[in-house]
């Protein structure tokens, strides 16, 4: 680190606490007494460097800034030293044992003698940097310096170089000629592409073996304004509130030049333009020339009015020398934020509205409101408040979202006979608070005046808190209460009907008129309709109003329970041991009447028949229970019936005779039933016996008379299995006329009639293997078997099964085919013609040939032959 320069701000007192120092150039820092060191081993690309240094003072805003100008030596120095204050140079001279070089070549490997003329080596040159401006524009090749070797003249050099731009990428931009050392670039540079380039120099004989140290070569390039400062948008955006003082921060640009931002050709300066529109000021902002912030220097910001600023801003290197410098312009969009400035305002100060009674969620009135601050934010949206004429609570006021309107609803229904009409207050104010200084409006307030709908209102029964209460017995037609409703339109006089909806049990009725309920039937405490002793009935009150309107009421009534039931005896059954040391039966009663009318219970046995209190006895043990034993020392097994009286404490009691089937059983040594006791006891009287009796013979007839109806149906089937079932014959009912038969006398279905005749002449005189369906097959017929003359009962079956084969296997069994044809009148007939019948001659004719024919036509033959009548 090295001591450049000190600086020094006239009003400042250097080194006091609170001064502080800083340059925009990292190469140099600042102490606290305003010297100016390097802050590293420094190259300088160009003959001078410029950086700034500023000056901050903690007691006062003010910031003070003073340019620097470090000037450097032409001639390469050993170790460069510079100490400049206020554009002053000092130069090193260099020493007086260097050879001289000529202009534009250096000679970087130095050589010297000793006393005895041999030479040595003794340090090499620091070949100072070479500066190249960037856009030269040639010509090309252009020479930049000659690197020479002092061993030339003894033999062939050749120089080389390496490093980026020579044999590395990007290769070819620096070139060197081999024999004379000359170092060229081979086209323009840019400084924003690469600002410095760092080379090696070798020189090598010719043999390639190395005579010189390699040496380090720097070419820097110079910087040029050849570059627009860039915008780092085209398009700003920012806000700032409404009414906001001047020097209210709004926003900040950014510029960048890719030129050295050391020199002023990368140091950028801004300045606004133009400012669109120009209400109420045309200078309302301002922006830094050197950080590009922007700030409100005029108040008179109103969203009200603008809602947006454009302001052009324009950027220019060369600090903003409109002359040398080159510009760019980028446009700031400034949205003015809103701040509720503005209070919302009832666009009427009075509003009006109705509601029918009785009904709530109906919309009674829309209030509407202005607010200019921007719509659908918490400084627009309206909060609506009921401030007084609603003690109640019957409406509220709901905003809607979309059109900032206060809806008026009810929610709490409102009575015309009560209130027939209302006035409301209602504020309206913001979501958000208003700003500062910001009062409200008289329009925040205003008037809603609502009027009650009258409507025909049910009529209803006043709530009972207590049933009323009856003992239970009444007697039909008796007036238990006046159930009567209430109409709420008291101005209306209308009338009210009464009739039944609920009556369970049936016991009651209502006056239509004046709502009187009466019992129909006795009250029952302990009927299943009543519920903890309460009996409830619904009725329905309905007005004449237009359309009528009804009402219902529940009607409690408390039934009183008097002692009209007798106690029941329990158990039913029991048993007990033949023995008198025996446990007796614990026997307790049980009343559906309720205390005092129930227990404590009175148990005791009748006088009469005199046998029950000399077998048994019963002992007390509590108001509920007492014990039945034997009253005998033994009594034989057997089941008896033992009447006891219980008698309950009602006033009047009242008392029922039960009776109690005891079985009386043999025990063994615990005083328990034995099994066979137990069998034993439960014998049977006679009485009983006989009816069993009676009812085995009856059902062992029923049985043996269905087993004689069941074959008597069987034998039926088996004889005149041809025949119809006489139960399924109908021909009674429905008649065939289109049959050929014989009439009521063809009913036994003689079969022999519809066979052949026995003669086959007509058969057998066919032609092969023709022959009509209905004629008798030709063949041999199967045997039938012969019924025995006197059947034993089981051969019945086997005769059946055996005919039943022998029918199905008989060709000749009729009918022959299902097809009957009537119409073929056999082989011949015995008979003559009876064709003279018709015929219609007067002649006498001889009719005697009639007795010839039999005892069938002997009546006709009498009639036409002349025969004696019988």
């Amino acid at each position: 680190m090295s001591l450049v320069v000190t600086v020094k701000f006239n009003g400042c007192n250097t080194g006091r606490q609170g001064i502080w120092y800083e340059t925009n150039n990292p190469d140099f820092k600042v102490g606290t007494d305003g010297e100016v060191y390097t802050a590293r081993k420094v190259q300088i690309p160009s003959k001078q460097a410029v950086f700034l240094v500023s000056a901050w003072d903690h007691q006062t805003p003010e910031k003070w800034e003073a340019a620097i100008h470090l000037l450097v030596e032409d001639e390469p120095l050993n170790h460069s030293r510079h100490q400049s204050h206020q554009q002053k140079r000092s130069k090193q001279e260099r020493p007086s044992e260097h050879p001289p070089t000529s202009s534009g070549t250096l000679l970087p490997w130095r050589q010297h003698r000793d006393a005895n003329g041999l030479r040595r080596q003794k340090r090499d040159w620091v070949i100072p940097p070479v500066n190249v401006p960037e856009n030269s524009r040639g010509p090309f090749p252009e020479r930049l310096v000659i690197i020479r070797s002092d061993k030339d003249k003894e033999s062939m050099i050749r120089y080389s170089i390496t490093g980026v731009g020579a044999d590395q990428p990007p290769m070819g931009l620096f070139t060197i000629d081999a024999i004379d050392g000359k170092l060229y670039v081979t086209r323009p540079l840019d400084r924003e592409e690469r600002s410095a380039y760092h080379l090696r120099a070798h020189a090598v004989d010719m043999n390639g073996n190395k005579v010189e140290n390699p040496i380090d070569l720097s070419i820097f390039v110079i910087d040029m304004n050849d570059n627009r400062p860039e915008f780092s948008s085209t398009i700003f955006n920012g806000s700032v509130e409404e009414s906001s003082k001047p020097g209210t921060y709004v926003m900040t640009v950014t510029a960048h030049d890719a030129d050295d931002i050391t020199t002023s050709n990368g140091i950028v300066t801004y300045q606004i333009m133009e400012q669109r529109p120009q209400s109420p000021s045309k200078d309302l902002f301002v922006i830094h020339s050197q950080t590009g912030a922007i700030n409100t220097v005029a108040a008179g910001l109103d969203r009200e009015k603008v809602q947006q600023y454009t302001v052009v801003i324009q950027a220019t290197d060369m600090e903003g020398s409109l002359n040398h410098g080159l510009s760019n312009t980028a446009t700031a969009i400034i949205s003015v934020a809103d701040i509720n400035d503005n209070p919302p305002e009832f666009t009427s100060k009075m509003f009006s509205g109705d509601v029918p009674e009785n009904r709530i969620d109906v919309v009674v009135a829309n209030l509407t409101v202005v607010d200019r601050d921007q719509p659908y934010t918490a400084n627009w949206n309206a909060i609506y408040k009921i401030i007084s004429g609603d003690p109640s609570g019957h409406f509220t006021v709901k905003t809607d979202a979309v059109t900032n309107e206060g809806i008026v609803t009810v929610v709490k229904p409102v009575d015309y006979e009560m209130n027939k009409g209302f006035l409301l207050n209602i504020m309206v104010t913001n979501q958000a608070p208003l700003a500062n200084g910001i009062q409200m409006s008289m329009q925040s307030t205003s008037a809603v005046t609502i009027s009650v709908m009258d409507v025909n209102e049910p009529p209803y029964f006043p709530n009972r808190n207590d049933p009323i209460r009856h003992l239970e017995g009444e007697p039909a037609g008796r007036l238990l209460t006046t159930f009567s409703a209430v109409d709420p339109d008291r101005s209306l006089q209308q009338a009210l009907r009464y009739t039944k909806l609920h009556d369970p049990a049936n016991w009651l009725t209502i006056n239509t008129t004046n709502g009187q309920v009466f019992t129909t039937a006795i009250l029952d405490r302990e009927s299943p309709f009543v519920k903890d002793d309460i009996y409830e009935a619904k009725f329905i009150a309905t007005d004449n109003g237009v359309p009528p309107a009804s009402g219902t009421g529940t009607l409690q009534i408390h039934l009183i329970d008097i002692n009209d039931n007798a106690p029941e005896l329990q158990p039913k059954e029991a048993q007990i041991c033949e023995r008198l040391n025996s446990r007796g039966i614990n026997i307790t009663a049980t009343d559906v009447d309720r205390k005092p009318s129930a227990d404590p219970f009175v148990f005791e046995l009748p006088t009469l028949p005199f046998t029950i209190r000399r077998n048994w006895t019963i002992t007390r043990i509590n108001g509920n229970y007492a014990r039945l034993s034997l009253q005998i020392g033994y009594l034989e097994s057997g089941v008896y019936e033992v009447p006891i009286i219980v008698t309950d404490s009602g006033n009047p009691p009242l008392y029922n005779t039960s009776i109690i089937r005891v079985k009386v059983c043999p025990c063994d040594e615990n005083g328990d039933c034995t099994t066979i006791g137990a069998v034993a006891a439960t014998r049977l009287g006679t009485g009983a016996i006989i009816a069993i009796l009676i009812c085995i013979i009856i059902l062992l007839s029923m049985v043996l008379l269905f087993v004689m109806w069941m074959k008597r149906r069987e034998k039926e089937r088996h004889t005149k299995q041809l025949l119809i079932d006489p139960e399924d014959d109908v021909r009674d009912n429905i008649l065939k006329y289109d049959e050929e038969g014989g009439g009521e006398e063809d009913q036994d279905y003689d079969l022999s009639q519809l066979q052949q005749p026995e003669t086959l002449d007509h058969v057998l005189s066919k032609v092969a293997g023709v022959r009509r369906v209905d004629e008798r097959p030709v063949g041999a017929e199967p045997q039938y078997p012969i019924r025995p003359v006197i059947p034993h009962p089981g051969d019945i079956g086997d005769f059946i099964t055996e005919g039943l084969r022998a029918a199905d296997n008989d060709p000749t069994a009729p009918p022959y085919d299902s097809l009957l044809v009537f119409d073929y009148e056999g082989s011949g007939s015995t008979a003559g013609s009876v064709s003279s019948l018709n015929s219609s001659s007067s002649e006498d004719q001889d009719f005697e040939y009639l007795n010839d024919w039999g005892p069938r036509f002997k009546k006709l033959a009498d009639l036409y032959g002349g025969g004696e009548e019988d």
